[in-house]
């Protein structure tokens, strides 16, 4: 798939643009220069399953100017159930071509971008460089500590998600930056200092995975993303939010890096 043109920074919305994102608009902390600050945003979105679906989607609606997705896999039958951003015609075809498609008949004034490989120490940094915000929706632990490392390294806030079974949680990392008293922000590994031993916590493959969990986490996703770029609300840095969608119950946790690092 061909990546598309991106808008040029600064570039005024256009009149159908305006009518597109009215109800926006009149909120008073978003109004016209928050969606200005959408239109010239550019997100990196890890993973096109079933995190990454919802953020996509959301973030094209909400007129992101690039989206950015990395992913090397193919749609199977058994996506489906979660990753919405596919439909059954997909089966087969690489996840950026139909997510691709996706975003482009949701918004047209939004550029794709496709990067189909697998992100490493070696492809990362210059994939990433290109990028304000990433959102990270990958389902490993490898992953999240690279993206949390190359984030860093590129001095850009990183949203990530993980989800299991009928849960999941969301923080957003910004440690290149400090609180409100001067001290630098917690980094991933003060909330999880190490990566846990092979099969310790299971895939979703192996454990389940309800379909609408990745939604409401993804979707929490996007909202703190559209968050950091208008600059709105409190965004979840240092603060773990956990969902239960049994209880259901929403819990936020404190994390700080240790006085010491």
């Amino acid at each position: 798939m061909r990546q598309t043109k991106a808008p040029t920074a600064g570039q005024a919305l256009g009149r159908d643009e305006i009518e597109r994102y009215a109800r926006h608009i009149v909120l008073p902390e978003v109004g016209g220069a928050g969606q200005q600050r959408l239109k010239t945003a550019r997100v990196l979105v890890v993973g096109a399953g079933g995190l990454g679906s919802p953020v996509a989607l959301y973030l094209a609606a909400a007129g992101v100017g690039r989206i950015g997705m990395a992913d090397d896999d193919t749609v199977s039958l058994s996506n489906l159930q979660r990753q919405v951003i596919h439909a059954t015609s997909d089966i087969g075809r690489p996840k950026l071509d139909s997510a691709g498609e996706r975003v482009a008949g949701l918004n047209p004034h939004v550029a794709f971008a496709p990067h189909a490989v697998r992100l490493d120490a070696q492809n990362g940094p210059e994939i990433v460089a290109g990028y304000d915000l990433v959102v990270d929706g990958s389902d490993n632990f490898s992953t999240r500590y690279l993206m949390a490392d190359l984030c860093e390294a590129a001095r850009i806030p990183l949203v990530t998600a993980a989800v299991q079974r009928f849960s999941g949680s969301l923080t957003v990392l910004a440690p290149h930056l400090t609180d409100a008293d001067g001290r630098q922000n917690p980094r991933y590994r003060d909330l999880f200092p190490e990566t846990p031993p092979p099969g310790v916590v299971p895939s979703c493959a192996e454990a389940g995975i309800l379909g609408t969990t990745t939604g409401v986490l993804g979707t929490l996703a996007a909202n703190e993303a559209i968050k950091l770029i208008c600059g709105i609300g409190e965004p979840l840095i240092g603060k773990l939010l956990m969902v239960d969608l049994l209880g259901p119950r929403f819990e936020t946790i404190r994390y700080k890096r240790p006085k010491t690092a």
